[in-house]
Parts: structure tokens; C-alpha cells; sequence
């Protein structure tokens, strides 16, 4: 279907246009290898690449549209050309356009912070099919319009992909729609031109710092995501952060809090935890649920409160909310006949790492060893490395260092990294074992009734990605597979 290239420019604060802008556009690319006949081109200034060098290699593919920042000397007289301030916002605001504001024909909730954006809106999502609704999800696992299934890419994907998913989601009659917010994301405007009814704030802890640099600048990535929600909107966060009210101090949004520590709109209080579940107090109920942690209990009453706020009764979200199984990847738990529990999760920065195992040292209290198999991403924020080998010697009976996803950097030396946080007295209990499904292994070896496998970092991911190559790798199949022989 051919839009008007003027039409879908409304917004995009362009202050140029060289040639016809009553011309039909069917395609938003922003890689000219997409390109073809009827085509825009957005030239984006990215992380690796810069689209300004790649406009006339777009031409060639058949573009008729180039949006850019910086007007190319040489122009082809049969093409359009369009002069905007930034063009990874106009990229957002022409998607939005394209697809007919998707965003704001239902109800999308985005949620971010460093820890628990993919509990969150996975089981929001869950607990809305669960109370009858046709719901869709953008998260790092997976991209879901009501039960049709999709692969992630991103945790929060290009605009194109969104405002496509959205507009599917409208399309089949889906009333909500959940998604993780990355940091990435905000900077880089991939929610430009969306309409949120509502954000949510997990926590913001040290993560990312290879893309903004500083922790400050990694506060405003957040931030930024509350300081553009509508008046209308609703702005959750948690009160316990001491960031927490720095990401709602701008907003237009209506706000509210959740906590357990100090006083909130929605208040939670653990009464019991285990392994397998926990006792929680919402607002004066007790339920039980089936996920475990503190952590958890925070990312249980944010969902609580989003759902009361988009007009659900109490009383069937507290329901619905017992019956909920952990997202995938995130504290799943597999405990052979022998009495040894495994436990994978995507654990892969120092307070998440230290969270999941403060959740089982509570749960286990001393009746076996905790072992954590544990390694650490190549390609990013190098800084975390040594505090989260710390955290594992310190809280760990055992520790295996492995490998996680190397990406291009050499596994050796990613290890050494994370040992050099250890200390003297520690590196006794630490083995480094760098294929990862031999560490697997070991520590399943190793492990005694009563023990508890603690396998970090990848959670979700069918893959290891070892320079540039993504191979089939599960840690839970693998585990899995240990404990059926």
C-alpha cells in the first residue's frame, strides 16, 4: 500500500525537501541493502556505521525517498530528498506514521531498568490473556501478537518492527500491548512517535556503561523514557531505588510508587520464601506465587499495580498473579531424583548476579553447597567483570568460571577478568573451565544431594555467540539432560 511521503513526514520537524513530496512510499528501510522500488531510506548516524555513506548505494537499490541530516552534494533528480535535525527520531515518528499510530489504538505499557524488565512485561502479558484480554509483548525472549509468536532480535526492536507488531496487534483485536524499554532505545529514539499508556520503573543498577559512558548519563537514558510519557499516561516506580524518584521528578504522567521498604501506593511485604515460590502480603492480601526472591516480590507488586491502574479488579489480578510461572531464563528451577536443584538464570550483571544468590542462600539455609557456574559477555561493559566474580566467590560455596558469549573478544581474557575480583583466600573454590558445557557438567559431577546448581548469565538464550558465529547452545537442555541419565 503507497503512502504519501509528505503525509508521513508529518512531525518529523524536517526543514528541507528537495523534490517531490506528494510521492508514494510502500517500504521504511534504514539499510540500503533493503531498499527497492517505492522505498524510503533513513540515513542514521549508528553506533558502527554512519547511513549518510550508504544514501547512494540506497539510490541504486531502488529508493526514491532519502531522509537524512545532511543533504548529499550530489542528487539524483528522480529521488526525493529530506533535510531533518535527527534522523533516528524522524526514523520513530515516520514508522508511527506509516503504520496509522498503532501505539495509540490500545493500551502499550513500557517498562525499564536495569533488572526485571522481562519478568515484568512477560507476566503482564500472561496475566492479561489469563484475565481474558488479547494482548501483545515486545521483550528480549520473545515478540508475541495475542498467540502468534515471533524471535527477538533486540530487547526493544527498530521502529519499523514495532509500530509493524503494533499495528498486527491492532489488526486481531488486541486491547494491551507490554514491552521492554532498553536504554538503547530511548537514546536512540526506537520509541519515537509511540503513545504509552503507562511506564514502569524496575531499578537502575551498573550495567551499560561501555554504551553511555557514565552512570549519570545511564539515569538520563532511563529518565528520558518518563520525562516524554503523556499527561494521561501513568508512571510507576519503585520507591526503594534511590534513582526511583529521579525517573518520575519530570513527568506529565500521574505517578505512583510501589515498594516494600518504605511507604508506596502499592506495598508489598515477604512473609515467606523458598526455592519454589514464596508468601507475599499486596495491600493487605496474602497470596501465594510461584516465583522466588526479593527481587521477585518487587517485580510481582509493579506488575500488581500496572494492572490495577489499566482497570483490572483486585482481587482476579491477585488471583491470576498466584498462578503465574517464572519467565523463562529468569530463576527457572530442575531438580533431579537425587535431590540437587538446578537453577538458570540470565543473571549477567553484578546486582542481578548477587540477587539470584542471595535468593538461595535465604531459601537454602546452609542444608547444601550453592555451586554457580558463572561467566561474563565479551563485547561489553568490561568494568562489572571483576565485581561479579566477587559476588559469585563470595556467595558461593563453589564457583565454576566459564564462558558466556565471548562475541569477539578472547574467552582467556574475559576470564581473567572476572578472576581478578577474586580474592586470595577465595580463588581456593573457584575451578575455570572455559567450554561452557563442560563447566555445565562438572558442576553437576561435583554436586551432592542437597546441592544447588546455580548456572548464570544466558537464561533464555538457545545460543553462544563466539566471534560473530551464533551456535545452538541451552544451558537448561543441557542441564536437563545431565539429570535424565
Amino acid at each position: 500500500m503507497l503512502q504519501s511521503l509528505e503525509k508521513i513526514l508529518t512531525d518529523t520537524r524536517f526543514t528541507e525537501i528537495c523534490g517531490k513530496a506528494g510521492i508514494g512510499i510502500s517500504h521504511i528501510s534504514y539499510s540500503s541493502r533493503a531498499c527497492a522500488a517505492n522505498s524510503v531510506f533513513v540515513a542514521v548516524k549508528g553506533v558502527n556505521a554512519d547511513g549518510h555513506k550508504f544514501i547512494a548505494d540506497a539510490v541504486k537499490h531502488g529508493a526514491t525517498a532519502i531522509v537524512c541530516e545532511v543533504l548529499p552534494a550530489e542528487r539524483d533528480p528522480e529521488v526525493t530528498y529530506v533535510k531533518v535535525p535527527d534522523s533516528s527520531y524522524a526514523l520513530g515518528i515516520i514508522c508511527d506514521n506509516f503504520f496509522g499510530h498503532p501505539s495509540a489504538k490500545l493500551k502499550l505499557v513500557g517498562v525499564t531498568g536495569t533488572n526485571g524488565k522481562t519478568t515484568i512485561a512477560t507476566l503482564l502479558y500472561n496475566a492479561f490473556r489469563q484475565l481474558g484480554y488479547k494482548s501483545g509483548l515486545l521483550s528480549t525472549i520473545c515478540y508475541k501478537v495475542n498467540d502468534t509468536v515471533y524471535p527477538a532480535t533486540h530487547t526493544t526492536p527498530d521502529p519499523f518492527v514495532i509500530n509493524k507488531l503494533l499495528s498486527e496487534m491492532v489488526e486481531t483485536g488486541c486491547e494491551f500491548a507490554f514491552m521492554e524499554v532498553s536504554s538503547h532505545a530511548v537514546v536512540q529514539h526506537r520509541i519515537a512517535g509511540l503513545t504509552f499508556a503507562g511506564g514502569i520503573f524496575t531499578n537502575i543498577t551498573h550495567d551499560h556503561l561501555d554504551y553511555h559512558k557514565t552512570f549519570e548519563s545511564y539515569i538520563e537514558a532511563k529518565k528520558g523514557f518518563f520525562d516524554n510519557l503523556p499527561a494521561a499516561a501513568f508512571a510507576i516506580t519503585n520507591t526503594d531505588d534511590r534513582n526511583g524518584g529521579v525517573m518520575i521528578q519530570s513527568t506529565r504522567a500521574r505517578r505512583f510508587t510501589y515498594g516494600l521498604r518504605q511507604m508506596a501506593d502499592f506495598k508489598c511485604r515477604m512473609i515467606e520464601s523458598c526455592i519454589d515460590g514464596m508468601q507475599l502480603n499486596i495491600d493487605g492480601t496474602d497470596l501465594w506465587c510461584k516465583l522466588s526472591g526479593t527481587f521477585n516480590a518487587y517485580n510481582i507488586t509493579a506488575i500488581y499495580a500496572a494492572a490495577i491502574l489499566l482497570g483490572q479488579q483486585k482481587d482476579q489480578v491477585l488471583t491470576v498473579l498466584s498462578g503465574l510461572d517464572p519467565a523463562e531464563g529468569r530463576f527457572e528451577s530442575i531438580k533431579d531424583n537425587h535431590n540437587v536443584v538446578a537453577i538458570i538464570d540470565y543473571a549477567h550483571t553484578p546486582d542481578a548476579l548477587k540477587n539470584v544468590l542471595s535468593t538461595i542462600n535465604q531459601a537454602h539455609q546452609g542444608e547444601g553447597r550453592i555451586i554457580t557456574v558463572v561467566g561474563a559477555g565479551g563485547d561489553r561493559d568490561k568494568t562489572k567483570r571483576p565485581e561479579m566474580g566477587k559476588i559469585a566467590a563470595e556467595m558461593s560455596q563453589q564457583v565454576i568460571l566459564t564462558s558466556d558469549n565471548p562475541r569477539t573478544e578472547d574467552p582467556e581474557k574475559i576470564l581473567d577478568d572476572i578472576m581478578s575480583g577474586i580474592g586470595i583466600t577465595e580463588k581456593k573454590k573457584v575451578l575455570v573451565i572455559t567450554n561452557r558445557k563442560e563447566a555445565i557438567k562438572t558442576a553437576y559431577v561435583m554436586a551432592q544431594p542437597g546441592d544447588i546448581i546455580l548456572i548464570a548469565g544466558k537464561g533464555h538464550e538457545k545460543y553462544q555467540e563466539i566471534m560473530g558465529v551464533k551456535h545452538p547452545f541451552d544451558d537448561k537442555q543441557i542441564i536437563k539432560d545431565l539429570m535424565d541419565k
